[in-house]
């Protein structure tokens, strides 16, 4: 073995880093704060270059198994009529018949089933502290264990813990963006069916989701915010407040879907950011994914940024046994992609009554056909050979 790895996190990047460590020989633990993974959630991409890491794991015909092909992305007003009804590729870049699109858990199951066997899983656990010296780092978790470890790899997202503990507090590193967001299923009494639906009003966003086999839908309620609602991150009845307050008065469905935000078990809320930091890694302690480089769902490219991520931090590993290849060869890529965020909050959740004008002229003027390339930031990086 070449040396034991600690990976935080069982989302996506997690998973995906240990596999690609096991891969290079190295002995890896994977600790997750969660009691077991998370089921199903809202769906996901997996476009660019990340198509070729899932290919490499060996995964692609998984992910496309599990493909929900949304059909049609229909924009309506304030009242409901029908602004432009799309192929959902126009709208976010992707390629029509070779991207995929999932749901986040069926993804974090796959990744899961092709590790489990030889990644030892600690679930309901999470880091408390970490301390480097000379031989490894020492790391004690919430249960009070200790345990020693080579090296250690924060794969535990936005709000990353590890990244807390070596880099210090998150406010320096995040990049709020306008927005904050709730997210939860509700019954589908819509008649909706593999297709979405995004309602617009100035400065507000509502958008359903249907994925096929489902009598069930994804809701999403997104506000602008000239400043990050911190005092609700961890109150949930205040965030069902802050949400029914901005939304009241509104029609279309939106009454029907703060009825669901108060009585949903899944609800999921936070705020619309980025992180950037100057470094991803610091000695033995590397970070990937959201917790490195949260890119923010109006992208459209957490979820593959982590699988390249977490290629490239392994393949760093096995080849130098140092983070600083990981990080010279996938910033550029990363950036490019952080960098798409204009286009897609532009495109779905105008602020201003006169951005919401000029996106749905922009909208009634798109084809109907697909693109047959996606965007360049997409595969910015030429993936490289794995390391023998």
């Amino acid at each position: 073995m070449k040396g034991t790895v600690l990976v935080s996190g069982a989302s996506i990047a997690g998973p995906a880093v240990a596999f690609w460590l096991r891969r290079h020989g190295f002995s890896v633990t994977v600790v997750e704060k969660a009691g077991g993974l998370r089921g199903g959630g809202y769906p996901i991409d997996i476009r660019g270059t990340a198509l070729e890491v899932s290919r490499r794991m060996g995964i692609l015909s998984l992910l496309r198994e599990a493909h929900i092909e949304t059909r049609a992305l229909t924009f309506v007003d304030t009242e409901g009529a029908e602004v432009a009804s799309l192929n959902p590729q126009t709208v976010t870049g992707g390629v029509d018949g070779h991207d995929v699109e999932l749901r986040r858990g069926d993804l974090a199951e796959i990744l899961y089933g092709v590790t489990r066997d030889d990644v030892e899983y600690v679930f309901g656990d999470s880091i408390e502290t970490l301390i480097e010296h000379e031989r490894g780092v020492e790391v004690t978790f919430r249960s009070g264990t200790r345990r020693d470890f080579d090296l250690v790899v924060g794969a535990d997202g936005l709000h990353s813990r590890t990244r807390e503990l070596v880099f210090g507090p998150e406010h320096r590193f995040h990049r709020y963006l306008g927005y904050c967001f709730a997210g939860f299923t509700m019954p589908n009494e819509f008649g909706l069916s593999r297709e979405g639906v995004i309602w617009n009003a100035p400065g507000r966003g509502a958008a359903l989701y249907a994925v096929k086999g489902s009598d069930q839908v994804h809701g999403f309620l997104v506000a602008a915010r000239p400043e990050p609602p911190y005092e609700v991150l961890r109150d949930a009845g205040a965030q069902r407040d802050l949400i029914a307050a901005t939304f009241d008065g509104d029609g279309w469905e939106i009454p029907a879907m703060i009825g669901a935000l108060r009585d949903a078990d899944d609800l999921f809320f936070d705020t619309v950011s980025q992180i950037h930091l100057p470094r991803w890694s610091r000695g033995r302690v590397g970070l990937v994914g959201d917790a490195a480089f949260a890119p923010s769902f109006l992208t459209g490219q957490g979820s593959s940024l982590a699988l390249v991520g977490a290629y490239m931090l392994a393949r760093s590993l096995a080849a130098t046994g140092a983070f600083e290849a990981y990080e010279q060869e996938t910033r550029e890529f990363v950036e490019l992609n952080q960098a798409e965020v204009g286009v897609g909050d532009a495109a779905l959740f105008p602020a201003t009554a006169e951005a919401l004008a000029g996106r749905d002229s922009r909208l009634r003027g798109m084809t109907a056909l697909t693109p047959d390339t996606g965007r360049p930031a997409h595969t910015a990086l030429a993936l490289p050979d794995p390391v023998s």
